[in-house]
């Protein structure tokens, strides 16, 4: 019996001990941590998008030159203008001789090729990462690929000698402006650093604060970048100057790989976001209240455990003692048996101690003669389950309001604005880079359309199968006529159910109800040149969802879901049903508030709700805005739960929350596990041992447990022998007395 009560009693104590350690720690700065948090989350996510582009244009540029048809009569200028034309971007280019260096070919703006050695880098076998180069004064970004000729006859060997071929290869040199830097969130600046700190691109969104443009934070954001060491893709926050009661708060980041080698790991480019943001007056300390909430558990701690000792424990101890001296008189003989049972057995306690403690009593005078059975009322009074569900109770008393009531945040002020602002363009720049992610599906289906003209049937078929290749994202590619049947495919079964044949291009949904939604990209494809594409078909690409699935999570973002224009989702960062509605009607309202007036966009719109489990940071953006997308009425919705955001409200709300939590099961577990090893066992006992007392001598007491109570069930079955035994002799002896007289009587007569 011993365990549950202490352990009930320490572990209140520490349940105390971590509502003081938890709240204690919770403060309410100037600038709270929420707030810096975001504006780094800000920084990765931009840095994430300076990065994408980059890594596409240098994997598109060494796809486009493995894919040139060169032959061994290609000239250098024919093969360079086939390289580069379709390259919009393309500011110059140039094809040098891989083994001298040699400038073979060039076309644009003067390429800079200082400490470009063509030798070193096409030795070695893997992919060419792009450079950063200065040329009149600008940045620009060099990328690489390998163009491989098929080998020839070498024109300096000896006519004499055995005619030898070898292979040709090219160094095509493409340079382009660093990609376009664009930033959300109204008053944040933006700007691109190299490794030095130097700043190559800004870009402002709104009217921005003069003390959020510092040039000491662009330095202290290189140099932070510089320490991270070996972690690449690195970010963190900074604090700028002060300007009357704002405070600029800057976020930067690495624009490096996160998942292992990338395009942009050596490049050195750091993004750097800032804003100034209203610095909070109110001071939050609790301090004071964690010191009031432990000081009371511990108080019910220290009166429950006194109040089991002296009504449990105690009388517990004496009651084993007495049952003991009982066994000992029961069991033995002579004046120390006597002297044993001459003793009252004292009734100590209430409830089954004191029904025990009356009962053996009772057989106690039974073994001396003095008195018979005895039988016991059936109603009694409250038992220790009931001191168990006051104890319960009691620590209840001071869980539930710390559970329900104390602390908690208020959802229209616990959320600092900047804090939903952040929600609200990291959702931004999400619906960008999936925008940006459909754009180039289509962008790369176009291409693939505009090859399939004039070609035969299998060598449409090798286009599409290279071009299936080339792209992940793409489950399925097939060919519709006008009539909407498929002509060609390759790749996995299409999940159409759409059979209409669309005359234009761009991305939809060719399904609607099924496991998995099927977006896809289409793009009419002429019928000879010249032709109209009414003559031709359509080519259609379906996307795997998965891809756009894998583009959606972003640390601190929470949850992310693309829907279409009936709210129904078409993908998410966690696991949902295809076609589903929002798991949340506010997120369905927010969604639905970003529609703008008909033939516009739209805009991003945030609010706080209050869930299940908390407040929650919502946020809504429409995907539709120009391109292969402005017609698909889709949104962007994301959801992050406030206990996330070190937001000091929601974080002492949910420490006060989880202290009641564990101060209830504590008291439910201790005080259950009391009930189970004593108070139940007892209420057993006190049954048998009644009815040992009122003359049931049959039923044998078997110990279960091996403690106090075992003992004293022990010592009742052999009080119970002892009076059987007695009985038994009891009912020989009257037996035995009547055929005596009458064998006396017959003798006299």
């Amino acid at each position: 019996m011993r365990p549950p009560i202490a352990s009930l009693v320490v572990l209140l104590l520490v349940v105390a001990a971590l509502t003081v350690i938890g709240l204690d720690g919770i403060h309410a700065e100037r600038v709270p941590q929420a707030v810096l948090n975001g504006e780094q989350q800000i920084a990765a996510d931009t840095a994430l998008s300076v990065r994408t582009p980059i890594d596409v244009e240098a994997s598109t540029i060494r796809r486009t030159a493995a894919a040139y048809p060169a032959t061994s009569t290609s000239t250098p200028a024919t093969a360079l203008k086939a390289l580069t034309s379709a390259r919009k971007p393309v500011l110059g280019r140039v094809l040098l001789d891989a083994h001298t260096g040699k400038l073979l070919a060039a076309g644009g703006r003067p390429v800079p090729l200082a400490g470009v050695d063509a030798a070193r880098l096409t030795s070695g076998h893997g992919a060419i990462p792009p450079r950063l180069m200065t040329s009149g004064g600008t940045r620009q970004l060099l990328y690489f690929a390998k163009v491989t000729l098929p080998a020839q006859q070498d024109a300096n060997q000896d006519q004499y000698q055995a005619p030898s071929r070898t292979e040709r290869q090219w160094l095509l040199v493409v340079s382009e402006a660093l990609p376009a830097l664009t930033t959300y969130g109204d008053g944040r600046t933006a700007e691109l650093l190299d490794a030095s700190g130097t700043v190559l691109a800004t870009t402002v969104h709104g009217t921005a604060s003069p003390a959020a443009a510092g040039s000491g934070l662009s330095a202290a954001a290189a140099r932070a970048a510089h320490g991270s060491g070996s972690d690449t893709d690195a970010s963190g926050s900074l604090l700028g100057a002060a300007t009357g009661s704002r405070r600029t708060v800057a976020g930067w980041a690495q624009v490096a790989s996160a998942t292992g080698p990338g395009e942009t790991d050596d490049l050195g480019l750091v993004v750097l976001t800032s804003r100034a943001v209203p610095a909070t007056n109110t001071a939050a300390d609790y301090s004071g209240f964690a010191l009031e909430a432990a000081g009371a558990l511990a108080v019910v701690a220290l009166l429950l455990g006194m109040a089991l000792y002296f009504s449990v424990q105690q009388p517990l101890l004496r009651l084993y003692l007495s049952a003991g001296r009982l066994a000992r008189g029961a069991t033995g003989d002579g004046t120390a048996a006597s002297a044993e049972l001459s003793r009252p057995v004292p009734v100590h306690g209430f409830g089954e101690l004191a029904r025990i403690g009356r009962a053996l009593d009772s057989l106690r005078g039974q073994l001396l003669g003095e008195s018979g059975p005895q039988e016991f009322p059936a109603r009694r009074g409250p038992g220790y389950r009931a001191l168990a569900v006051v104890g319960v109770v009691v620590v209840a008393c001071w869980s539930m309001p710390m559970i329900f009531v104390l602390n908690r945040a208020d959802i229209a002020t616990a959320v600092p604005a900047p804090v939903l602002a952040d929600q609200q363009a990291r959702t931004e720049i999400a619906t960008n880079r999936v925008r940006q992610s459909l754009g180039r599906s289509y962008t790369d289906l176009s291409e693939a359309a505009a090859s399939l003209p004039g070609r035969s049937r299998a060598a449409q078929t090798e286009v599409l199968r290279k071009s299936l290749a080339d792209h992940k994202q793409y489950r399925s590619l097939y060919l519709l006529d006008r009539s909407g049947a498929i002509t060609l495919r390759v790749g996995g079964t299409p999940l159409r159910t759409l059979v209409h044949v669309p005359h234009d291009g761009g991305i939809t949904t060719v399904n609607t109800s099924g496991r998995i939604p099927a977006i896809a990209a289409y793009a009419q494809v002429r019928a000879g040149k010249g032709k109209a594409p009414a003559a031709g078909m359509v080519l259609f690409g379906e996307i795997d969802v998965q891809a756009l699935n894998s583009i959606l999570p972003r640390p601190k973002l929470g949850s992310v879901w693309v829907t279409d224009r009936d709210d129904r989702v078409l993908a998410a960062s966690v696991g949902y049903r295809a076609f589903q509605s929002l798991p949340d009607s506010g997120l369905t309202r927010l969604a639905r508030a970003t529609q703008g007036a008909p033939g516009t966009t739209g805009t991003a719109t945030s609010a706080v709700h209050n869930t299940s489990s908390g407040p929650s940071v919502d946020s809504a953006a429409p995907l539709a805005q120009s391109g292969p997308t402005a017609r698909l009425g889709w949104h962007v919705v994301t959801a992050e739960p406030a206990a996330a955001l070190q937001i000091p409200a929601v974080q002492a709300e949910q420490y006060t929350m989880l202290a009641g939590i564990l101060g209830l099961a504590v008291g439910a577990a201790c005080l259950g596990w009391l009930h189970v090893v004593v108070i139940r066992p007892l209420r057993a006992v006190a049954v048998l041992v009644e009815r040992l007392a009122g003359g049931d001598r049959r039923t044998v007491l078997h110990p279960v447990n091996h403690d106090e109570i075992g003992s004293v069930t022990r010592s009742l079955e052999l009080v119970r022998q002892a009076l059987a035994e007695r009985d038994r002799a009891a009912r020989s002896g009257h037996a035995a007395g009547p055929s005596r007289s009458l064998r006396e009587n017959t003798l006299q007569r």
